[in-house]
């Protein structure tokens, strides 16, 4: 029962993105307002904080329990950090030098990102597929993430910027990433409890940061007027493509734990997990990435239409896998 609620929760997440997005065209948030409330010094403050919390919430003792499943916890990392990118990159040849250059790039940023965390567990326990490993692999794939997504975007990225530039990136990771959850991790014993009683209230926080950065970013992107620049056929190319990802990976993923013998529960775990992308995560590097302000919006694009796909198509795949007994 709690599961289902955490569903409809992410349900009612997504309906929060769509408001955001409607806000920022609506009632734009304008620099002026920084006299009365700096939303973008409050969003700063707030990654540092996710990730923070993020390292209290990490139980490593938990996490290593279920080491031995080595094979379903390389699969399902091979499939989130190396065929992701590798299906995206087949197509960099064809708009490296095109003027959708920068729409690929997003389409890529995408498939460069760690599975979910919350939603991958919860898809799992309601098809019925192996919880312990979904959460093995959705804690240690966003550990993973912080050091593949931007090694990975690095190689696009880096030709953009400047030296300066990039120390700045690297600055930001250490300070908004690597040292709040290094600090979580290491203060986890003495606030586990703490962390425990509130979980909710912690994880109301997160969405909140989410929610701020979608509305600060496309407040921006309306006030500038940067959707004019974003044709309608391109919205429609990139929409397509996020399906087409999850779809891919999903089958291949699927088809590879069977010929590996995998149990029914570990087949579940690897497509669901492996198929998964993170819009905290997506949300976040795209604020410390060093990605300039006209083009975040384009960035967030496919990850909020992958967030809202697998939120909408998996709830239905796994409660239908639920009532099946193949």
């Amino acid at each position: 029962m709690n599961l289902r609620k955490l569903a409809d929760k992410q349900n009612i997440f997504l309906f929060l993105l769509l408001v955001m997005v409607l806000a920022g065209k609506l009632i734009p948030y304008q620099e002026s307002y920084h006299q009365i409330f700096n939303l973008e010094q409050f969003i700063d403050w707030g990654i540092a904080g996710i990730f923070l919390l993020y390292g209290l919430k990490l139980n490593l003792k938990e996490v290593l329990k279920d080491v031995s499943n080595w094979k379903l916890h390389l699969l399902v990392q091979a499939g989130t950090f190396i065929l992701f990118p590798a299906l995206v990159l087949v197509f960099y040849p064809i708009f490296k030098d095109s003027p959708y250059f920068q729409s690929w790039l997003s389409v890529y940023f995408l498939a460069c990102l760690p599975s979910t965390v919350s939603s991958s567990v919860v898809m799992v326990s309601i098809a019925k597929g192996n919880v312990t490993s979904a959460i093995f692999n959705a804690s240690i794939s966003g550990l993973i993430g912080i050091v593949m997504t931007p090694l990975l975007m690095g190689f696009f990225l880096n030709a953009q910027a400047a030296e300066s530039h990039q120390s700045e990136i690297i600055q930001q990771l250490l300070l908004k990433v690597l040292l709040p959850i290094i600090l979580g991790i290491l203060l986890n014993p003495i606030f586990k409890n703490w962390v425990t009683k509130y979980s909710k209230i912690i994880a109301e926080f997160d969405r909140l940061i989410i929610l701020l950065i979608v509305y600060e970013s496309f407040s921006k992107a309306f006030i500038e007027n940067i959707f004019s620049t974003v044709p309608s056929l391109v919205f429609v190319v990139i929409t397509l493509a996020a399906v087409a990802l999850f779809f891919i990976v999903y089958e291949i993923l699927k088809r590879i734990s069977h010929r590996l013998g995998f149990s029914r529960e570990d087949v579940i775990t690897t497509a669901f997990c492996g198929s998964k992308k993170s819009l905290v995560h997506g949300s976040l590097f795209v604020m410390i990435l060093g990605i300039p302000e006209e083009q975040k919006v384009l960035f967030l694009l496919p990850i909020m239409i992958y967030h809202s796909f697998q939120l909408f198509y998996v709830s239905a795949l796994a409660n239908k896998i639920a009532k099946s007994k193949v």
